[in-house]
C-alpha cells in the first residue's frame, strides 16, 4: 500500500519542474492528482512558462502509474481560476486531502520594469494564498497543506540587492511571506487537525534555475555565461558542496509532509538546501 494511497492531491505549477515531480511522486505512492498550470508566458518573466504539451506529459506520467488525474489551465493570480480547478477535481474525485501550492516565477534582472515586482509577488505569494483558499473549505481532519518557499527567504539582502532587480526583490519577499503565512495558517488550522508546512528548496534542477538570466546573476563577469560557467558559483550556496538538488529531492519531502507519517508535523519550515542555510547562518 502506498504512503498516500487513496488520497487526492491538488498541485499548482504541475506542468513541469518541481510541480510535475510532486505529481509523479505522489502518484507513485497511490494519490490521484488535480493539476493546474498557467500554460502561457508572463511578460516580465524572461524564461518561457510551461506549455499545454508540458502539462500533457504530466498527465501521461500520472496515468502510466495507474492513477487518475484532472488537469486544467489556470492562473494562480486569479482566485476564480483556482476555484474552478478545485471544483473540477471535486466533481471527479469528491474530495481533496493534500494541497501543494508550488507555482512560482523568478523574473530577474535590473533592467526589468517595476511590474516584475508585482508579477513575482502575485504568483509566488498571492498564488499560494489563492490555491489554499480555494481548497480549504473542502479539507477535513488529517489533510495536509504544503507550500513552496525558497532558501532565498533566508538570504540577507536578497530583497534589496539591485542586481536582482524588482522581480528578484518580489521573489525573495514573496518567499519570506510564504513562510510567515504558513506559520500563521498552521496555528489557525491545528485545532481542526489540518497541517500546514513549507518546503524551502535551494537551487533546483528546473527551468527556474537553468536560464540565461539566472546564469548572468551568478556570473555577471561574463557576457553569455552557461551552466558550466556557474558550476563554481552554484556550490558556494551549499555547505555540502552541490550545485543543485533534483526536483525529486523536494518531492520526497513533500511526500513525507503529505503522508500520515507526518500526522503531528505542522508549522515546519523544511529546508531542503544541502546545508545552504548553514552557510548563511553558521551560528545555532
Amino acid at each position: 500500500m502506498g504512503r498516500v494511497e487513496g488520497k487526492v492531491a491538488f498541485i499548482t505549477g504541475a506542468g513541469r519542474g518541481q510541480g510535475r515531480s510532486h505529481a509523479i511522486r505522489l502518484a507513485e505512492e497511490g494519490a490521484d492528482i488535480i493539476a493546474v498550470d498557467i500554460l502561457e508566458n508572463i511578460a516580465t518573466n524572461e524564461y518561457p512558462m510551461s506549455s499545454p504539451d508540458d502539462l500533457e506529459i504530466t498527465v501521461k506520467e500520472v496515468e502510466r502509474l495507474g492513477r487518475r488525474i484532472v488537469a486544467r489551465k489556470g492562473d494562480v493570480r486569479e482566485p476564480a481560476d483556482m476555484r474552478a480547478v478545485v471544483d473540477a477535481g471535486l466533481a471527479e474525485f469528491g474530495k481533496i486531502d493534500i494541497v501543494v501550492a508550488n507555482a512560482g516565477i523568478c523574473p530577474l534582472g535590473d533592467d526589468k520594469p517595476l511590474s516584475a515586482f508585482q508579477d513575482a509577488l502575485e504568483v509566488d505569494f498571492n498564488g499560494v494564498v489563492h490555491a489554499i483558499s480555494a481548497a480549504l473549505p473542502h479539507l477535513k481532519e488529517g489533510a495536509s497543506i504544503i507550500a513552496t518557499g525558497s532558501l532565498a527567504a533566508y538570504i540577507p539582502g536578497s530583497v534589496d540587492n539591485p542586481a536582482l532587480g524588482p522581480g528578484g526583490a518580489g521573489y525573495s519577499l514573496a518567499k519570506r511571506f510564504v513562510g510567515q503565512y504558513m506559520h500563521t495558517l498552521a496555528l489557525s488550522l491545528a485545532p481542526r487537525k489540518i497541517r500546514a508546512n513549507t518546503v524551502h528548496p535551494t537551487n533546483c534542477n528546473t527551468d527556474l534555475l537553468h536560464n540565461d538570466r539566472m546564469y548572468k546573476i551568478f556570473r555577471p563577469d561574463l557576457e553569455n555565461p552557461t551552466a558550466q560557467d556557474c558550476m563554481e558559483a552554484f556550490p558556494a550556496m551549499s555547505a555540502m558542496g552541490v550545485a543543485w538538488v533534483e526536483p525529486v529531492d523536494i518531492s520526497n519531502g513533500v511526500l513525507f509532509l503529505a503522508s500520515d507519517e507526518s500526522r503531528f508535523v505542522t508549522g515546519l519550515q523544511l529546508r531542503i538546501d544541502a546545508g545552504g542555510y548553514l552557510n548563511i547562518h553558521p551560528e545555532p
